[in-house]
């Protein structure tokens, strides 16, 4: 099969978009927060864990650290115990306090809100930061990969690329400035709802005729 041409593939992701868009119109990020520092903790709390966990973790750890003061003046062990349940929870801890130092100590305890500063925070890498970006700030940055993102971008045939950040990189020339964070929330939900890893739900799908995963591209 001959490699679909750039112009092809721009046609054909938009297609997608609106496939998307209309099987997902309240699709947002299932990650509860109130403001900018909720979002950016719970999203360093979800790596490798699944939204639906870190809510429960968050729902009480928000309402005993409520600004960057508190989790930097927390005591790590103790912020330890507080996020327990979560994978990783140790070095996530660690991480949290550290970054919420330096948000108090560089920023006056307010999240940034540019790239360059938010990845040089502890626990922060490009992924978070597009997070806090795009739903905290609403700026589209850039595109959110994770692993329902990352999936769906082969399948759908996308990207080849390995890696989230060249993911990104395809993923931005592909899709309009303005759709960058929604179109991430398509995807996520998609993975979740439809497009499993271990066993996809093509004939329900409601894109699959866009898909060259499922023999229809």
């Amino acid at each position: 099969m001959p490699r679909e041409s750039h112009a092809r593939l721009v046609a054909r992701t938009a297609e997608i978009i609106r496939g998307l868009a209309a099987a997902y119109p309240d699709a947002h990020c299932e990650l509860n927060f109130s403001n900018p520092l909720e979002l950016l903790i719970a999203t360093i709390l979800s790596a490798q864990c699944t939204d639906k966990q870190v809510n429960l973790v968050t729902a009480a750890l928000f309402q005993k650290y409520r600004t960057a003061a508190d989790y930097a003046n927390a005591d790590v062990a103790q912020l330890e115990k507080d996020v327990q349940r979560i994978g990783l929870f140790r070095n996530k801890a660690k991480n949290i306090k550290a970054c919420c130092q330096t948000l108090v100590e560089r920023h006056g305890g307010v999240v940034p809100r540019t790239m360059f500063e938010l990845v040089n925070l502890a626990g922060v890498g490009r992924k978070t930061a597009n997070v806090v970006l795009g739903n905290a700030y609403h700026t589209n940055a850039g595109i959110v990969v994770d692993t329902h993102v990352a999936r769906l971008a082969a399948r759908l045939g996308l990207s080849r690329a390995k890696g989230a950040e060249k993911i990104e990189e395809a993923l931005v020339k592909l899709v309009p400035i303005d759709q960058w964070a929604n179109f991430s929330h398509w995807l996520i939900w998609h993975g979740r709802r439809r497009c499993g890893a271990r066993k996809p739900d093509c004939s329900h799908c409601e894109i699959s005729h866009l898909c060259p995963s499922a023999g229809n591209v």
